[in-house]
């Protein structure tokens, strides 16, 4: 059965697309914890994370790499903070939050963005990749 990831994949639902290669997409999330807070996932569904072959992990984490490096340059913040938690969706996702506290990190605040709010964003980091 299809993730709502895949669907995003698919071009079933809609996303706001910040990067993606043939391996990779990165999107906003919408439930944001932050302005900017944006996930990566492997287009291949895959349920958990340490279940990816070692290729495909370490392919991960470099184009999540490039994705952090191009939030920060774009959303003012501290840093960009990931998190690998994968309960949500049984699709293998990793979150990079803008942080300029450690509260920012926790899945208990929210921030709310217009639609023009999260184009701008996608449009600012994908400019920074």
């Amino acid at each position: 059965m299809s993730t709502i990831f895949t669907k995003i994949i698919n071009g079933e639902i809609p996303c706001y697309k910040v990067a993606e290669d043939k391996h990779f997409l990165a999107f906003l999330d919408v439930n944001p914890n932050a302005k900017g807070h944006t996930l990566v996932i492997p287009k291949k569904e895959e349920n958990k994370i340490f279940d990816l072959d070692k290729n495909s992990y370490s392919n991960l984490m470099e184009f999540s790499r490039k994705v952090a490096i191009a939030v920060e340059k774009s959303i003012k913040c501290k840093r960009v903070g990931m998190a690998v938690i994968g309960l949500e969706v049984p699709h293998v996702h990793v979150h990079l939050i803008p942080l300029n506290e450690m509260d920012d990190i926790r899945f208990t605040k929210k921030v709310q963005l217009t639609s023009e709010e999260f184009i701008e964003v996608a449009k600012k980091i994908a400019s920074n990749l």
